[in-house]
């Protein structure tokens, strides 16, 4: 047991684009966070709805970085994480509520291996407490064509929180609104890609780091509430578009070459089939959405392919853990697969 002075310091950072009545609601519950050792940060990505001012007269022990402009989450967070000096870091959303003894679980988890260099808790849902959060659930996952799932989320079938997740381990991603990272591993890999704006590019930090020859892990132990959908909304085009875009350039960053092809060629089928279902479905926007994506990729298809060579060594997927080694596609739309424990 690490002693309670031996703590390293952590800065528990919160990227805000005009979020102030969450900070206002949620910042609160972060300031009584149990661990001895914090400082609270608020990287503010130029909010016009006065967010800065509120922290400055009504949070003043809260640490404001204010950026110049909105750099949209990945580059926000490199933006503001360059001004800090401690060795570990939280990137947490602003729409996030925790409770006060979630942090420590998931350091004593960190420092207990040196291998380990993200840990996200226990995701659950804001509105619905004893069910799954989509984004990182129980830790994240992906299978063979790259599609992420998690542990207690298929596709978009939620399972409620039972316990039957609850053993902490490794992972293959952990998710964005709330992960605890080495600082010095972030600094190494460069953080997260500031190309893919906004989804998935927690992935592609977790998929680097497990590349580089580290670890990335989940921590039921600890538990946080999210809102979700506090950027944009699930039924947004331009969330659409991030998603699709964004995914296949992370497996043209990360894929071993005699992988991508074949990835990327059944992935190409596996989108049109999507952009149908959307058109059949009544949604035209999800389905030119999803062309855009495709043509934004292709067009800087060589660019994106050039980030490979600062990717560490490249592993099979098969070498990862937290990999899927089958269809998610099949799995859940043609077997009826709808959890995690039926995979």
């Amino acid at each position: 047991m690490i002693g309670i002075m031996h703590y390293p310091k952590v800065s528990v950072v919160i990227l805000n684009f005009n979020t102030r009545q969450l900070l206002e609601q949620l910042l609160p519950f972060v300031l009584k966070t149990e661990y001895p050792n914090l400082e609270v940060v608020v990287a503010d990505n130029a909010s016009t709805d006065h967010s800065a001012e509120l922290v400055k007269t009504k949070f003043p022990e809260v640490k404001l970085i204010e950026l110049a402009e909105n750099f949209g989450f990945a580059e926000g967070y490199n933006q503001a994480l360059r001004q800090l000096d401690t060795d570990f870091w939280v990137l947490l959303n602003s729409d996030v509520e925790v409770p006060q003894n979630w942090l420590k679980p998931m350091m004593d988890l960190m420092l207990s291996n040196d291998q380990i260099a993200a840990v996200q808790p226990k995701i659950l849902d804001y509105f619905k407490r004893d069910f799954f959060e989509y984004a990182g659930a129980s830790g994240g996952f992906i299978d063979k064509h790259i599609y992420p799932f998690c542990r207690g989320r298929v596709m978009n079938e939620l399972e409620a929180d039972n316990g039957q997740y609850d053993d902490a381990k490794p992972v293959f991603w952990a998710t964005g609104a709330a992960m605890l990272v080495r600082a010095n591993v972030y600094k190494a890999l460069n953080g997260l890609d500031a190309d893919f704006f906004a989804h998935m590019e927690e992935i592609d930090l977790c998929w680097r780091i497990k590349n580089a020859g580290s670890e990335v892990w989940v921590c039921p132990q600890s538990t946080v509430y999210h809102m979700g959908g506090g950027t944009l909304a699930a039924t947004s085009p331009r969330k659409t578009f991030l998603n699709f875009r964004n995914n296949l350039c992370l497996m043209t960053k990360n894929l071993k070459a005699s992988e991508l092809v074949r990835v990327l060629a059944i992935r190409l089928v596996l989108d049109g089939v999507a952009g149908l279902k959307f058109l059949v479905d009544g949604k035209p926007g999800l389905t030119w959405a999803v062309v855009k994506a495709h043509w934004a990729f292709f067009i800087k298809f060589g660019y994106w392919a050039s980030k490979r060579k600062r990717v560490p060594n490249q592993l099979p997927l098969k070498q990862h853990t937290g990999v899927y080694g089958h269809s998610l596609i099949v799995a859940h739309f043609a077997k009826g697969k709808k959890k995690f424990s039926d995979l």
